[in-house]
């Protein structure tokens, strides 16, 4: 097999990777919801500053997990029908974390086209790994205090307004992109309201959006394509994070550690890459691919720069630390 040529499958194993299910994709997208729902139960039930935090991360973990879905939309792999697939794919997992399906989908699929190579509109988020430590923890700060949610949001605010002269004119392009957005949002609001806990909305949904949403996409994004072996080697090119429960309970939701196994099959619904995995060690694939164990063992990598290479006097380096910061 050369570096560019992907494992063979058997027709069984090739129906079997490709056969979605109209109904997991429903339960996956009840069980996000429900989650969700019941953590922030938890805390209405329990005030305390430790369910608090626990409501927020269980929350922000399953907002991914609502982007995950998103994105297996956008291979038409959430639901065998495809029209249900794209609507409950918008509706129920894009708009309400802010995401498009419909900007998503050629964005993405671009990715996949182009993966780790100059034409990757995703290779922004790899390329300036690995970084210093205190990089890494600026970036962490900005993202739980909420810092990195926000101007991400002003950033597609005024990228979708656009340069009209008209005030006017850029408000109804803003209205048009946030729409769906806004509207998801507000019947969020409008059911928090309805149960007695309007502040629900703002403390349980927008909080954990603009926090812990933005931690644990940084550390997915680092993990998926930073630091890899061979940017040229399908094998190397995209890693898979073999973890525990735990952690993908609160940083890599319905499978979305199994990276390496998703660009090889990009047609396999999130909840068949175990088995995805399991077929490529089975073929003897295992030590080729770009595996790590565990999430800590990818940040070591990521944050194994020991100092900035310029001086830290210089007008290079405070215009890129600027960017780092």
């Amino acid at each position: 097999m050369t570096a560019n040529t992907p494992p063979s499958l058997s027709a069984e194993q090739d129906a079997y990777l490709r056969d979605r299910s109209d109904g997991m994709g429903a339960y996956l997208v009840l069980h996000a919801w429900g989650v969700m729902v019941l953590a922030m139960a938890f805390f209405i039930a329990w005030p305390n500053p430790l369910s608090f935090i626990i409501s927020v991360v269980v929350i922000g973990g399953r907002q991914l997990g609502l982007a995950i879905l998103m994105h297996d939309a956008a291979h038409r792999a959430l639901f065998k029908n495809t029209r249900l697939n794209d609507m409950v794919g918008a509706f129920l997992c894009g708009w309400p974390v802010g995401a498009s399906l419909t900007l998503y989908r050629p964005y993405h699929l671009s990715h996949h086209r182009h993966t780790q190579q100059d034409e990757d509109p995703d290779l922004i988020l790899s390329a300036p790994f690995p970084i210093t430590r205190q990089s890494f923890w600026r970036k962490m700060r900005r993202d739980i205090l909420g810092m990195t949610g926000y101007q991400r949001r002003m950033e597609f605010f005024r990228m979708e307004m656009g340069q009209d002269p008209s005030r006017w004119q850029r408000l109804k392009k803003l209205f048009q992109a946030e729409k769906y957005f806004a509207l998801t949002n507000l019947v969020i609001f409008a059911a928090t309201a309805a149960a007695g806990v309007w502040w629900a909305y703002f403390a349980l949904w927008l909080l954990p959006l603009l926090t812990w949403y933005q931690v644990i996409s940084r550390i997915r994004n680092i993990a998926e394509h930073a630091v890899v072996g061979d940017n040229n080697d399908r094998l190397r090119n995209t890693r898979t994070t073999l973890t525990n429960w735990g952690m993908r309970m609160v940083l890599a939701p319905y499978w979305v550690n199994y990276h390496l196994e998703h660009h090889l099959f990009v047609f396999t619904p999130c909840w068949k890459l175990p088995a995805a995995h399991r077929l490529l060690i089975e073929q003897g694939f295992g030590p080729r691919m770009e595996v790590a164990q565990g999430y800590l063992a990818v940040l070591r990598k990521a944050v194994s720069k020991p100092h900035d290479d310029a001086d830290p006097g210089s007008p290079g380096h405070q215009r890129k630390r600027a960017q780092l910061i």
